[in-house]
Order: structure tokens, then C-alpha cells, then sequence
């Protein structure tokens, strides 16, 4: 249905309410515009660039102690952030791509070029 209907969003949407290993595990993504998945994207990566150094202290010795899972918690979930804004992308790629907006066969050459 969703090539048929071109909305690759329906996929998302089904994992995410109607399936009920996809209800634990995937998040709902909501199509946005790209200047708003854009704009998320950077405060994400700006955030957790700034708690790289906490993220190392924590986990150096191999254990997160009781002083510091309140800080790794909140680090977990700046990287959902990023993970979550990253579908998000993707799903948009996807969109513009069944819409027409963007070239299937120009993208394809490009996301399927070996990295060298």
C-alpha cells in the first residue's frame, strides 16, 4: 500500500501502532519539512557534541555507577534525538522521491556509490 498509495510513511505508521513488537521498539516518525529536520538535526549533534567528554568519563571504566546514570540517561536520549531525526530524513528522502520531487535513479546512483 504505501508504493501503491505512494506514502512510505504508511510503513512507519504501521510498526509503530499496529505492530506490537514495532510499538515497543520502533518510534512513530512524522514527515516534516526539511528545514525543521535540518534545524533538529543540528541542536541534536551540537548537544551531544557537548556531552562527548561526559559520555567518556562515564563509560571509561566500563560501568555506570549510581552518580552517574542520571547524566548517561539523559546522553541516551540526546542520541534517540539524533536517531529518531535521522528516520525522520530518511522518511522525508523517501516522500519526495514517490512524489516525483526527487530523482529515484539520480539518488540511487549516488546512495549506492562504494565509499573508496
Amino acid at each position: 500500500m504505501a508504493d501503491k498509495y505512494r506514502m512510505p510513511d504508511l510503513c512507519n505508521y504501521y510498526c509503530s501502532n499496529e505492530c506490537p513488537i514495532g510499538q515497543q521498539y520502533v518510534p512513530e516518525i512524522k514527515i516534516e519539512d526539511l528545514s525543521k529536520i535540518v534545524l533538529k538535526m543540528v541542536a541534536s549533534l551540537n548537544s551531544v557534541s557537548k556531552e562527548k567528554e561526559r559520555l567518556i568519563e562515564i563509560t571509561a571504566d566500563g560501568t555506570i555507577d549510581e552518580n552517574e546514570i542520571k547524566d548517561f540517561v539523559h546522553i541516551q536520549e540526546e542520541l534517540e534525538k539524533i536517531s529518531v531525526t535521522v528516520e525522520t530524513l530518511q522518511l522525508w528522502a523517501e516522500k519526495m522521491i514517490a512524489d516525483g520531487s526527487i530523482d529515484m535513479k539520480v539518488y540511487n546512483t549516488y546512495k549506492n556509490r562504494k565509499q573508496g
